[in-house]
């Protein structure tokens, strides 16, 4: 009885260990980010501040000292854009691949999701270079677009939601698509009439992937992104970092407000997530 009790002190207090490593951050953000100019740099630091100030915040909403809010609606547009792309393209390809025979499917699948153990700093420059041959061959403008980099992070996060999503198709059984086949319905009407009321926590844990990639991703809009009414959020962050004189209340809480959407959305639909994770992510 004291061994099974001891058992769950120590899981008690290892949660509470990795719990305070993973918010201690978020609490230093939100201290520094309250404190008036000059003590973010006091001897010695307290996350307590002596005389808190929604000065940082103030200034983040001014326009005229800092655009935080056409950076956050430039990440929202893209980033929203690329989740729901990322929903409209992976749910025929993951039901050919769950439903659907067809020669080499194994291999197709396989080799979809094999491209996503290559890292975007090895793809970046050839991707670059096939933008721009495909925007002259067009004659469409691409670099420094939103267009662009939605369809980047489409690409990114396309194979990794083929693969929860298949997993996760696999799971219904295959006899309620044949009744409503009976019924009359095609292929199409059995995905839009089935399978999407079916699969709501896969598709709701595929929307916060793609929403997450989209919003956190710095390399590629730092490449292809020029315009300063075009940046996105973690460009317009490191912006603001690479100042000549750092403004670690204004960084700070700047940095805690892109933080918020990632946050509530995850924590709002975290049950549908879950159970889209653990059914969609083993592979049977």
């Amino acid at each position: 009885m004291a061994r099974r009790r001891y058992g769950k002190i120590s899981v008690g207090a290892g949660i509470a260990v990795v719990l305070l490593a993973c918010i201690f951050p978020f609490i230093v953000m939100l201290s520094v980010s309250l404190k008036p100019p000059g003590d973010e740099t006091t001897y010695p630091p307290s996350l307590i501040p002596r005389r808190i100030t929604f000065k940082n915040y103030a200034d983040l909403f001014n326009p005229r000292l800092f655009p935080f809010m056409r950076y956050f609606q430039n990440s929202m547009v893209v980033a929203l854009a690329a989740a729901s792309l990322a929903i409209i393209v992976a749910v025929p390809g993951a039901y050919a691949f769950a439903r659907l025979k067809f020669a080499g499917r194994e291999l197709v699948q396989r080799g979809i999701l094999s491209a996503y153990m290559f890292s975007g700093v090895l793809l970046v420059v050839p991707y670059y270079r096939a933008v721009i041959r495909l925007q002259e061959a067009l004659s469409v403008q691409l670099v420094d677009t939103k267009l662009v980099l939605v369809l980047t992070y489409l690409a990114f996060t396309l194979p990794v939601s083929l693969y929860m999503l298949g997993n996760y198709f696999r799971t219904i059984p295959a006899e309620i698509e044949e009744s409503a086949m009976i019924d009359g319905c095609t292929r199409t009407g059995v995905i839009w009439r089935v399978i999407i009321p079916l699969s709501g926590p896969a598709l709701v844990a595929v929307f916060i992937y793609a929403f997450m990639i989209a919003w956190n991703e710095y390399l590629f809009a730092l490449v292809f992104l020029i315009s300063p009414e075009k940046l996105t959020l973690p460009r317009g962050l490191a912006e603001l970092f690479n100042t000549q004189h750092y403004i670690w209340g204004r960084m700070m809480a700047a940095s805690l407000l892109t933080a918020v959407p990632v946050v509530s959305l995850f924590l709002a639909l975290e049950r549908f997530m879950t159970a889209g994770l653990t059914v969609g992510g083993v592979k049977e």
